[in-house]
């Protein structure tokens, strides 16, 4: 006889089911579970559901994303438990996919003599709407380049990071395609970017500190010290701006940083030094100053701005022509390109055996491509891109800027097939950034543990190993001035131009950083630095983000070193599954890595008191940091005691 009078007696009981996943071929879910599997996987789905209950029926409700349609799959009941009943089904991936992919959310609905209930994603019921979980299928030939996986990243804006070749020591006015000029500020010690009264303003963008890829090139080995594999540069084709986001020409590089020459030197060098060197795709717009569009007739030639029978006016979309067009965010200068097009996807991707811009530099040595705002690019172009770049280079990495989750994510009312649709092998980790960010700065670790436990189970395993992480970018304030609290959101431009840390803020900022570092490099994927991060640099929003690169060391930077130093050596942190044991205290988080027989145990404690964990052996510490220098970590042969403030890296 049931023992409740009512479906919400049942509910207010607390009562829930036990649901696990595993594939039938043995293949890892990984130690957190997985929601995405390659079309083909058989998945055996398990229900237990406590007597108590008195179930009759248990079916699982499994709902197509791109037309909700819903089918209904009986579990059948396999096996009794003490106090449970145990209730199963297997799902053929293939079977549920019209072409070998396919996005899916499922929770499973319970008969009960008091009525019918349903799932949440941890157990609970409810008789109403549940939070469903997801179910991504995957393409079964969709591969990442493995070369990739793990391995440190260094992002640089070209502008500012190292002169090399010719030295300015005066300001300089240079002549650029035709009647436009370039102003080169030589202070490259205490010099402030040229900024506009108010952000968003009108700003020329036309002063350059002279940073170039010989530049980059003599401070490989510097580079190299830091654990790094792959660089990641900001745009370096022609264009107007210090930015270089409004692209003027895709096929050549611009001259103040060098030519096609000295791009295909650095790429040789970086990779002598085992280390790869990837672009940045600028292909939702052009700049209005362009051979394309060619605005300001500056180019030869006829562009789409010029003449409606020019080759590149299909490339735009002019409401009326010529100087009402569709621009990217309002911005006239960067004329909106249109990426669905046919003869512009032809031009970036190649055609014919041709390569196009993304083969062409492919094969001058480049490794990859990250691709600026993935979100506007067309699901064709994506996949054309992708296509074109293994072309060139089976190994080729293709990341797409996408600032949420990528598994699900809906762009202009368009449900998006990142993953599922072989457009990309990686994108930018910004939930993660914040979910750190978060972490550190209060204390409490519900944002990263929600991040977490849903941006990894969301992606294709091996995508995990080469997602983009990172705590700030040229898009970010820095890392420093965002850790250090100061609220630069409410200063203007011409107070953040003047703007220092004091030195408790910025000791605090220091020292929640290493934490930050740690606890990002810790978790799979690419920890990437963004240029000067690793040397305290500060600065609130562009430009100031965007300084030029310090040249003096500081202890941070070693830092910096013995974190890539631990990371490269230990195949756990490189490529190993996640685990996230439950700690009981909101403040701290055990992030545990394993490869085959490789384990290491890293614990973030953002308390005030010291943390014991029990390790069932005796670990070795491999990496530690703390907020109070006199705090130490005691080891036993089954225990380590973590103190306050502080991030260790144990190896088990």
């Amino acid at each position: 006889m049931n023992a409740f009078s009512d479906i919400d007696a049942l509910i207010r009981y607390g009562a829930r089911v036990s649901l696990s996943l595993a594939r039938r071929d043995g293949g890892s879910v990984g130690f957190m579970g997985r929601d995405a599997y390659p079309c083909g996987t058989l998945l055996d789905f398990t229900v237990g559901v406590p007597r108590v209950f008195s179930a009759d029926a248990v079916v699982m409700r499994l709902y197509r994303d791109d037309d909700m349609s819903r089918r209904e799959l009986p579990l059948m009941l396999s096996d009794f438990g003490d106090s449970e009943d145990i209730y199963s089904c297997s799902v053929d991936t293939c079977e549920i996919c019209l072409d070998g992919s396919g996005l899916f959310y499922y929770d499973f609905e319970l008969t009960t003599p008091l009525g019918k209930v349903r799932t949440n994603q941890d157990g609970s019921i409810t008789d109403g709407s549940p939070d469903s979980r997801q179910l991504l299928v995957y393409p079964k030939d969709y591969t990442v380049p493995e070369r990739f996986a793990g391995g440190m990243m260094y992002q640089i804006f070209p502008d500012r990071f190292a002169t090399g070749g010719k030295k300015y020591t005066s300001r300089e006015e240079l002549t650029f395609i035709g009647r436009q000029k370039r102003v080169i500020n030589p202070d490259w010690e205490t010099g402030v970017p040229e900024y506009a009264e108010k952000p968003g303003d009108a700003l020329d963008n036309n002063e350059f500190f002279g940073g170039s890829i010989q530049g980059i090139m003599d401070n490989l080995d510097y580079i190299k010290s830091l654990g790094v594999r792959t660089i990641y540069l900001n745009p370096i084709f022609e264009a107007a701006s210090n930015h270089r986001y409004d692209t003027g020409d895709y096929m050549k590089i611009d001259p103040l940083l060098g030519d096609t020459d000295a791009f295909r030197e650095l790429c040789a060098k970086a990779k002598d030094k085992d280390m790869l060197v990837i672009l940045d795709g600028v292909f939702g717009h052009t700049g209005a100053d362009s051979v394309y569009f060619n605005r300001f007739g500056n180019y030869p030639g006829k562009g789409a701005y010029q003449s409606r029978r020019s080759k590149y006016s299909r490339w735009y979309d002019f409401r009326r022509w010529p100087d009402d067009y569709r621009c990217w965010w309002g911005v006239k200068i960067l004329p909106q390109t249109r990426t669905s097009d046919e003869s512009f996807i032809g031009y970036v991707c190649g055609k014919d055996d041709t390569d196009g811009v993304v083969g062409k530099w492919l094969r001058q040595g480049a490794g990859g491509w990250r691709l600026d705002v993935a979100d506007e690019l067309s699901d064709k172009l994506l996949a054309e891109v992708r296509k074109s770049a293994k072309r060139a280079d089976p190994e080729a990495l293709i990341i797409g800027e996408v600032w949420e989750d990528a598994s699900n994510k809906v762009a202009y009312s368009k449900r998006r097939k990142y993953f599922r649709g072989g457009q990309l092998d990686s994108v930018m980790n910004y939930p993660l950034k914040d979910g750190v960010i978060d972490y550190v700065m209060s204390g409490n670790k519900a944002g990263l543990d929600e991040v977490l436990r849903t941006i990894y189970p969301h992606y294709p395993e091996m995508v995990g190993h080469v997602l983009m992480n990172f705590l700030g970018t040229h898009d970010t304030e820095r890392i420093l001035t965002v850790l250090a609290g100061v609220g630069s959101e409410r200063m203007t431009n011409a107070e953040l131009a003047v703007y220092r840390l004091p030195d408790d803020k910025r000791a605090l900022a220091e020292n929640r950083l290493r934490l930050a570092w740690a606890i990002l490099c810790a978790l799979p994927g690419m920890p990437c630095v963004y240029y000067g991060d690793e040397r305290g640099m500060e600065g609130g929003r562009d430009p100031f983000n965007r300084m030029p690169f310090v040249r003096s060391e500081t202890p941070l930077t070693d830092f910096y070193r013995e974190v890539g130093r631990v990371r490269n050596g230990n195949q756990a942190l490189l490529r190993g599954d996640i685990l996230l044991p439950e700690t009981g205290d909101m403040s701290q988080i055990l992030i545990v890595r394993r490869y085959n027989n490789d384990v290491t145990a890293v614990a973030a404690n953002m308390s005030d008191r010291p943390w014991d964990i029990e390790t069932g052996r005796r670990g070795e510490v491999l990496l530690s940091t703390c907020v109070e220098n006199t705090a130490h970590i005691v080891i036993s042969d089954n225990y380590v005691t973590i103190p306050p403030r502080s991030v260790v890296y144990i190896g088990l």
